[in-house]
């Protein structure tokens, strides 16, 4: 494999990720921060969101497949094998992980948020804008476990996108692809790729989290 081809796939799967990030953490981070104002959410909203962390990834590409799929509800419009129907897929694989460590970060601030926006004479309705404020060094935890369970996927990229080359190939498809040709060399080079990405981004969020 050419080193422009390993770029492209790299910059795709950065692309993808990060799209597939962005769009989990808008209902995500408002959905933790909600349940960590009211108590958790119970045990059972507490036991849906983190059974969300155990699900599998196949079957999330499966359900958004027969979605996209021609005869499916969806079929019109032509997202299937295309990054956008990975993005999709991805987003909804990362928005437990970002929801789940949001609530687990702010829950032990709620208290302390709301005692300072009283004594500063603010009302109820300035706690969750506070407790956004305050919790910003967890969002950066969640927004990297988002993007690393989103970057990191490969099974509802294969069956959503196909694995199509220049179009829809990612680092974990093509890695997949590279070791059954026994390519190992073309592999390893798409591993050290993957991980060089997300430590990159990880580092990133550190240093935002520092801010």
């Amino acid at each position: 494999m050419e080193a422009a081809e390993l770029w492209e796939i790299a910059l795709r799967s950065l692309w993808v990720a990060g799209l597939a990030t962005l769009l989990a953490a808008l209902p995500a981070v408002p959905l933790g921060l909600w349940l960590a104002l009211k108590g958790g959410g119970g045990f059972f909203g507490r036991a849906l969101l983190y059974a969300g962390l155990a699900l599998p990834s196949v079957v999330v590409g499966l359900f958004f497949y027969l979605l996209l799929s021609r005869s499916g509800p969806l079929g019109s419009l032509g997202l299937l094998y295309t990054p956008y129907a990975m993005v999709l897929a991805e987003a909804v694989l990362a928005f437990p992980l970002i929801a789940a460590f949001v609530l687990s970060g702010a829950r032990g601030r709620v208290e302390e948020v709301r005692l300072l926006v009283r004594s500063l004479g603010g009302r109820e309705g300035q706690v969750l804008p506070t407790l956004f404020w305050e919790s910003r060094r967890t969002l950066a935890a969640a927004l990297a476990a988002g993007f690393g369970g989103a970057i990191s996927e490969v099974g509802a990229a294969t069956l959503v996108g196909g694995d199509i080359r220049h179009h829809t190939r990612v680092l974990t498809t093509a890695i997949v692809v590279e070791t059954r040709k026994g390519e190992l060399e073309s592999a390893l080079a798409l591993g050290f790729i993957l991980l060089g990405v997300a430590l990159l981004v990880t580092a990133l969020l550190i240093i935002l989290e520092r801010e």
